[in-house]
């Protein structure tokens, strides 16, 4: 059994590539068996999706790989080859070690964040529940985590850490000179909407609106900022009355069109305002960023933004390295006490390999001299000397050529693998 792992990120592919294969947390379930009942082997599968990766990570045959690069390229309605030149596929330790550094948050566009290890549970419970969860995965995920909770106890990987609701704050105070004058806007009620409220709330701004699909959700949300609530129906009517607008949901399709920015731009008699699609695929159109009066921030364009704040802690990570390869060397240990052949794989290939030349040679040598009209019986009696030679000539050489110090060891090695007696 092999671990590996499939993905695309913010390094590999450009937002609306990463889009097309993003998936809402309710999504993942059905999204799990859609997948495996595609697969021959059915393997231990899991689905991590962010706002910056989609990344499957599988326990099984490694022929399901390119498979599974076929569906996720069928699924996002791109063909397999560009996918594949945005994506990357890591196995075994690599695929480990991957896992443990987006878990420890070394492979987020903000380095150290800590909300990928959340998201990362969240796949996990759903795999569970689509019963996609093996012995294996769960190992590598535990794993993962507890790796990511040392680094995060044992380094300062995570300190003074620049989210991407603070680099939207950060980017707000340039716009405006004073955010306490300002009317704000989030649309959406999950964690990312959240934390960016949190940040704007602490600046105490003119007034705090939150649109939501539903209004349960929206209200208990604003109930913590003593904010407004109000539909998503109402956005175009209403999109004039905010200064800043910060948007993260789950839709598939963009909530704001360039029409209904250039009205409300129309009625602010181009009063500037700011805006930051935290959503993957996008809640705003890309085409607003071109009007003149809009400040439109996207999570790449917010990627330069927390980079400055990452010179600081370049220091921790070779300390988290030494971590993840602790954890990756342990793991690896497991899967081979787990399956002992795993270790000697490469060598039964070679030993396979070399015994499949012998046998081509000596047959083909057979065939030339009863091609010949040579007498079968002498030919398979040579056939069969000429293998048993080949066989014998390494461990007759090392005999030879062994020193006192190591023959004995060496005779002893020789006489267990071909003086066996049949039982």
């Amino acid at each position: 059994m092999a671990v590996w792992a499939l993905g695309l990120n913010h390094t590999t592919a450009p937002l609306d590539l990463r889009g097309r294969f993003a998936y809402a947390a309710d999504q993942l379930e059905p999204v799990l068996h859609g997948l495996r009942s595609t697969l021959n082997r059915r393997p231990e599968t899991a689905i991590v999706s962010t706002c910056n990766r989609t990344e499957i990570y599988c326990a099984g045959d490694l022929g399901d790989r390119e498979r599974t690069l076929d569906w996720l390229a069928n699924s996002g309605g791109v063909s397999p080859a560009l996918l594949r030149s945005h994506a990357y596929a890591l196995e075994d330790g690599q695929a480990a070690r991957h896992a443990f550094r987006v878990a420890s948050g070394l492979d987020s566009m903000v380095l150290g964040e800590p909300q990928i290890l959340g998201q990362m549970k969240d796949a996990v419970r759903a795999a569970e529940a689509a019963g996609a969860m093996g012995t294996t995965l769960n190992q590598l995920f535990q794993r993962s985590f507890a790796v990511a909770k040392e680094v995060r106890t044992s380094t300062e990987i995570g300190a003074h850490s620049i989210s991407m609701a603070a680099a939207a704050v950060r980017l707000a105070g340039q716009l405006f000179e004073d955010i306490g004058q300002i009317r704000v806007l989030f649309i959406g009620a999950g964690e990312m909407i959240e934390l960016a409220a949190t940040h704007f709330a602490a600046k105490n701004p003119k007034s705090i609106a939150i649109a939501n699909r539903t209004l349960e959700r929206g209200e208990k949300l604003a109930a913590r900022f003593g904010a407004d609530v109000m539909r998503l129906a109402d956005l175009p009517s209403r999109l004039h009355e905010f200064d800043a607008v910060v948007s993260c949901t789950a839709s598939t399709l963009p909530i704001i069109g360039l029409g209904a920015v250039e009205r409300a731009l129309k009625v602010r008699r181009h009063r500037p305002i700011f805006m930051v699609d935290l959503a993957v695929p996008r809640d705003i159109e890309p085409e607003v960023k071109g009007l003149e009066d809009v400040y439109l921030y996207t999570v790449d364009d917010l990627a330069g933004v927390v980079q400055t704040a990452q010179a600081s802690r370049q220091a921790a990570v070779a300390q988290a390295e030494a971590i993840i390869d602790a954890g990756v060397q342990s793991f690896m240990h497991w899967m081979d006490q787990r399956d002992p052949v795993r270790g000697v794989v490469p060598l039964i290939q070679q030993l396979n390999a070399q015994t499949d030349e012998w046998r081509a040679l000596e047959i083909a040598r057979a065939r030339k001299l009863l091609a010949k009209g040579e007498n079968i019986e002498a030919v398979l009696e040579a056939m069969s000397r000429g293998l048993t030679q080949k066989m014998l000539h390494g461990a007759l050489a090392e005999l030879h050529s062994a020193d006192a110090e190591h023959r004995e060891q060496t005779t002893e090695a020789i006489s267990r693998l071909f003086l066996r007696r049949e039982r």
